[in-house]
Formats: structure tokens, sequence, C-alpha cells
């Protein structure tokens, strides 16, 4: 089967694309280049261009009919940069979106599943989280992905289509056979942030926020390895009406689905672990939380067993192995300018 992955140059999107691959399937990537990686298309099917562009969309089309369903994963994605500028992220993520949805409908795909985001949730007791937690979406960029949502179940209501929003935790790792990973030269990712300290291309890890109501007083997350997140897709996409009929087919036409461990892990407690796999202490010093941060939450994730058949296999030290690995090789693929 043919799908098209919007973002399918970036981190997530290109490991989603090798996942398809590697189960027999074809990606067709539509990625504008403002922070994907040409690199990353090399073999693919690719059209550089915007995804608001509905007359590149309708080429896409034209030229692969037989494309079963959309992934959306394009999106600007740094909590601080959000903060500072907040326009460029209600236009780049909202406003594109809504045009993408529209655009996907008029061309007859109807079939819709999007890269959310565990960030729109409020803080609950004990910091797991089900798909019917409360939402608290605290800084621009959280927004945009509550937004999207919105708009993508108000579409799936209206016009007929069919939605699933995989609300991602914290991805970490590469891809292992090493074809894709971390691509941006200065990642603000904590695992980007902890390679980059311990290959000595920054001084030192900042842990930010180190007075919140966890066991150590650092925030707690779910950090799942970017191989386990591009198989749930793999399975959403390729089995999407059977994941409708197990879920009852809703009525909306749309299903929240987490995508996590199921373990909670202070942001000190990966540092360590950090340390473990790379055999060595690395540089650190605790700061203040930085704009936007948030105490943190973990996933529920028995609605992506019970809908996918789908639960994460790899460790939190695979995922750091994996990112080491990868960083060791990053500049022989990515050519920088």
């Amino acid at each position: 089967m043919k799908f098209l992955i919007t973002g399918g140059a970036g981190y997530i999107g290109s490991t989603v694309a090798s996942a398809l691959e590697d189960a027999g399937h074809t990606p067709v990537i539509l990625d504008s280049l403002v922070t994907g990686r040409k690199e990353f298309t090399k073999g693919r099917i690719f059209y550089q261009a915007d995804i608001a562009d509905r007359q590149v969309l309708e080429t896409i089309f034209k030229e692969h009919p037989d494309i079963e369903a959309t992934l959306h994963c394009a999106a600007l994605i740094v909590v601080p940069e959000s903060v500072e500028q907040p326009y460029l992220y209600y236009r780049e993520n909202v406003a594109k979106s809504l045009e993408l949805f529209k655009n996907l409908h008029d061309v007859g795909c109807n079939k819709i599943v999007f890269s959310s985001s565990a960030s729109i949730y409020d803080v609950v007791p004990g910091f797991m989280v089900t798909e019917k937690s409360p939402l608290n979406p605290n800084c621009p960029y959280a927004r945009t992905k509550y937004m999207m949502e919105m708009i993508l179940r108000d579409f799936c209501i209206a016009y007929g289509m069919k939605g699933i929003a995989l609300r991602y935790f914290n991805p970490i790792g590469a891809d292992p056979k090493m074809r894709s990973g971390i691509h941006v030269k200065n990642p603000s990712h904590v695992i980007g942030k902890l390679v980059d300290t311990a290959l000595g291309r920054i001084p030192e890890f900042h842990i930010t926020g180190t007075e919140y109501e966890t066991r150590d007083g650092t925030a707690i997350r779910d950090y799942i390895h970017i191989w386990d997140l591009a198989r749930a897709h793999v399975m959403a996409l390729t089995n999407l009406d059977q994941v409708f009929e197990k879920a009852g087919n809703p009525e909306d036409g749309y299903l929240v689905i987490n995508l996590g461990t199921g373990k909670g892990v202070t942001v000190r407690e990966l540092v360590t672990a950090f340390e473990s796999v790379f055999e060595q202490e690395i540089n650190k010093q605790d700061k203040p939380p930085r704009p936007g941060d948030v105490i943190g939450a973990y996933a529920n994730a028995d609605t992506a067993f019970r809908y996918l058949g789908w639960k994460a296999e790899k460790s939190i030290n695979e995922g750091i192995a994996d990112a080491l690995r990868w960083a060791e090789i990053r500049e022989t693929i990515i050519h920088y300018d």
C-alpha cells in the first residue's frame, strides 16, 4: 500500500517511512525542508512543497491515486520558540493544517493519522494519563496540537472522514538501522542535548526544573524509542478501518490513542541511565524551568494495545545507545551547509 507522509523528511516522519518500507509499503513524502532533511528522502517518492499548497497536493494524488491514507507529521515543535514566536506556530501548525485537511478531503483522501502530543494533557495525580484525562495545553506549541485535533475531529464529523490522533510522549533514539535520527544541528530534545554534552559539542547538560512535586524534583516523562513509535504508525495506517471496527466505529469518525511505554521516568533518572550507557558521567547543572516547561506525564497505553495490537518493546537504554550510535555517524549522512 501507498501512504502520504507530510513532514516525511523529519525525525519522526522519516523513521515511519523506513518502517513502512520494511513492512512492504511505499511512502510518498511531502516536506518543505524548512526543518526536514533532503538526505532522508533519498530513494523515495518526494515532493518539496508547503503542506498548504493545494496545487502540489492535487498533483500528488493525480500521480499517485492509490494513496490509502495520509500521515500528518509536519509541524514546528520547539516549546520555548513557540512561546517567543506564537504567530509562527499558529500559522505553520494550525492555519496550514486547516488547509491541508480541507485539500485532502477535496482530493478524496478521507483517512488521516495525525501526529499529536501528550503535551496537551493537564497534570493529574500520579502523572499517568489516559485518553480521557483532562486537557490543559499550556504553551503555544501544545495549543496548536490541541487546535489541530479539534479541527480534524470537526472535519471527521462534518465531512465523513476518519481521523486518528496519536498522542506522542517523548521519542528518543534513532532508526536501529541508522537510516535516520535527530537531524537538527543543535537539537532541543533532551537526548540530543545529552548526546551533545557527552561528545563535547556543548559544555554541560541543564536539568531544567528541580522543584517539581515528583520523586526527585525533576519533571517526569515517558521516553519511547522512535522505532516503537514508527511501528505504531504502520499499524494505524495499514489497518485503519479495522482499528475503527475494534473501537466500535465511533459516530464522530475520530479516535485518540496514546503512544508511550506506560512507565514514568524523571529527567534525573534519564540522565543516570544515559551515564550508565555512556559509561561515564557528563557535565550537568540544575537550572530553573524554561518558558513552557511542564511537570509532565506518562502514558496509559492500554488503548494502543487494544486497538492497534501495539506496545512498546524497546528500553530506554536501547534508545540512548541508538542515539549515541547515530550521533557518531550523523555528519556522514547529513551534510550541513
